[in-house]
């Protein structure tokens, strides 16, 4: 089968690799940054409560304006200027995070970057379920997200490079994610070419779900909405961990990305591992969401190097579910003419829960680590519990769609 839209010459596999390399050098780029993100603001002078809240609240920003990019990208239906607008704000202020020696404007750049996220997200994710429904949600949103982290992996080993070569000199090591963001930006605008209308891969697909008039959004989108929202507001931020490597002398600054890369390697496997799953037996895949969050301080937070390196491959594995299953449910969950604004809005119940879990972290970590782990597996505790009221519902089987 291969359902393409008017003028366009390509399959929905092509559209999702093509799409994939995008995300795979927009990553490069913004995971390269992210790496270091920790270290880079402690050598501007900050502390582990401040990384924890600029880290969480960079993501609460990527996740919480979605409210406002999603349903406007629904109104407008310009996905394409959506998605390449928030990917330019993202090549053009990581490179700036180098060249900057305030803590303060450092603080407010990490945001930024995550800004370009929230701009693009919501629109980007519609066009990426409409390829989704002729190939398998489940498969197309974990191939994205594998190729996705190919670019997270290779990122941080770049800078990790030129950290070492340069005896860790942030300018160059950030310079340089200038070229790949500039070749994302190329290849997109390419694909719009291509591809100018991806619903048609939908309406096209022998398995499309009957499209329905915009409503309320459906009672088990709420139900999941809650459940995510609390496993992620018992999650710690990269930024934390690798606070700690550095500020207990576990690694060396330069070897953090190595860590952060093996994080991303992880994600990509639980991605792929969790999406054929998905597509299997359902949202019951997503029990291991809670299961890796409550295992990572656990191991993260000791001062063993290779249990803490363990528990940060352990963060990257539930990384990976959170950015291809938990994409995956909501385009099953919800038709295409509300999608963006689903997307959006679930975006912002996971915005204000990572937020709170970024602050929660940073906070617990400064005043007792052992009160961090039991407060962690607490509250991953509760989130399996909502999984499972929630696959007992009456809208249990919303939850169970392959």
């Amino acid at each position: 089968m291969n359902p393409v839209g008017a003028g366009s010459r390509m399959s929905p596999w092509r559209f999702v690799t093509a799409f994939g390399t995008v995300s795979l050098l927009m990553d490069f780029v913004y995971e390269g940054a992210r790496s270091i993100t920790g270290p880079l603001l402690a050598s501007l002078g900050a502390s582990a409560l401040v990384v924890g809240v600029v880290t969480g609240a960079g993501e609460a920003a990527a996740l919480g304006l979605r409210l406002v990019s999603g349903p406007l990208a629904d109104r407008t239906r310009h996905f394409w200027a959506w998605t390449i607008s928030g990917y330019a704000l993202t090549a053009a202020t990581v490179p700036l995070l180098g060249v900057t020696g305030l803590l303060w404007l450092a603080c407010a750049l990490v945001i930024a970057e995550r800004v370009g996220k929230a701009v693009r997200s919501p629109a980007k994710d519609t066009l990426l379920s409409h390829a989704t429904a002729a190939v398998g949600r489940g498969r197309g949103f974990a191939v994205h997200e594998a190729l996705d982290q190919i670019g997270a992996l290779l990122g941080p080993l770049t800078v990790a490079g030129i950290l070492a070569l340069t005896h860790d000199d942030y300018t160059p090591a950030l310079g340089v994610l200038a070229i790949p963001g500039v070749a994302a930006l190329a290849l997109l605008v390419w694909l719009r070419g291509r591809v100018p209308d991806p619903i048609a891969y939908e309406t096209g697909a022998a398995n499309a779900p009957a499209t329905r008039e915009p409503g309320r959004l459906p009672r088990a989108f709420w139900v999941y909405g809650g459940f995510t929202a609390t496993t992620m507001a018992g999650f710690a931020t990269f930024g934390v961990l690798s606070f700690h490597l550095v500020e207990r002398h576990l690694l060396a600054t330069a070897a953090v990305p190595l860590v952060y890369a093996a994080a991303m390697a992880a994600d990509a496997l639980a991605a792929l591992a969790t999406g054929w799953l998905y597509d299997k037996i359902g949202a019951r895949t997503l029990i291991a969401l809670p299961l890796l969050s409550a295992a990572v301080p656990l191991l993260a937070f000791t001062n063993t190097p290779g249990l803490t390196i363990l528990g940060a491959v352990l963060w990257g594995s539930a990384v990976g579910v959170q950015e291809s299953t938990l994409r995956a449910v909501v385009a099953d969950l919800v038709p295409s003419t509300r999608r963006a604004t689903a997307y959006g809005i679930f975006a912002g119940i996971l915005g204000g829960a990572t937020l709170a879990g970024g602050a929660l972290t940073g906070a617990l970590y400064d005043y007792s680590i052992p009160t961090l782990i039991v407060t962690v597996t607490a509250i991953q505790a509760g989130a399996i519990a909502l999984l499972w009221l929630g696959n007992r519902s009456p809208a249990r089987h919303h939850w169970t769609v392959p």
